[in-house]
């Protein structure tokens, strides 16, 4: 080997003597944000919260904050069953809670385009119908007298309706039919629910599920019910 080899190859060595023995670099301190603490809801709900039309998840994003902290309550505390929702808020207080709510709540996205679920004209009359002016005679009031004229919900605590996956909205409505869903008395929708027949419940969700969502959609100012909801109070 020759001189200027060897000493080419020591000078190597020491260098990487010098790298093994210097400091690690220092890892970047990390983040600490609440939409960083949240990333675990995008897995089911969509970026953001925003969801798909498709799938059995609902949108988070834009949702009335005092909704979506009702509903967090619920989960924790056995009003609605759902046994991963249950898992992840059974160590939360109410004041964290109400900050994830709140959170989602500001959250102002785009919709995507509704799935439009295959349905007949004439089932699709009579979702419309129950939606917009209900069924008197059965006592069945208007989705839109509680939920908005425009079905963007109602501050401070009911949901809008547009935008929601039709599995889901057909899940949700049954769910209150059988009373796997429940909420503070005197629980409106349980009652609601009941009243309704198997195939109003599928044109209603259908017509829903059809419909797209208007730029700028949010939720209407209070207004007077047509029956006593304890959970919108």
């Amino acid at each position: 080997m020759s001189m200027t080899l060897f000493a080419a190859l020591r000078r190597a060595g020491l260098l990487l003597l010098a790298l093994a023995g210097a400091p690690a670099p220092a890892a970047p301190a990390p983040q600490d944000t609440l939409a960083q603490r949240l990333q675990a809801c995008t897995v089911c709900h969509g970026a953001e919260g925003r969801a798909t039309p498709q799938g059995y998840h609902p949108r988070l994003a834009g949702k009335p904050a005092d909704y979506l902290y009702q509903q967090l309550l619920a989960f924790r505390d056995g009003r609605r069953s759902n046994a991963v929702m249950a898992s992840l808020m059974a160590p939360l207080s109410d004041a964290y809670l109400r900050e994830i709510a709140g959170y989602f709540a500001t959250l102002d996205l785009p919709y995507p385009a509704p799935a439009r679920p295959a349905a007949s004209p004439e089932q699709l009359r009579r979702g419309e119908q129950l939606v917009r002016q209900g069924d008197k005679a059965r006592g069945l009031p208007a989705c839109a007298a509680c939920h908005g004229a425009g079905l963007g919900g109602r501050l401070p605590g009911i949901p809008g309706l547009l935008g929601l996956p039709p599995d889901y909205l057909l899940g949700q409505l049954g769910a209150w039919r059988v009373g796997q869903r429940r909420a503070q008395a005197p629980d409106c929708m349980a009652e609601l629910a009941r009243r309704l027949s198997p195939e109003d419940v599928a044109a209603v969700t259908r017509w829903i599920a059809h419909q797209p969502v208007p730029p700028g959609l949010q939720p209407e100012a209070p207004a007077p019910l047509p029956e006593p909801c304890g959970a919108a109070q």
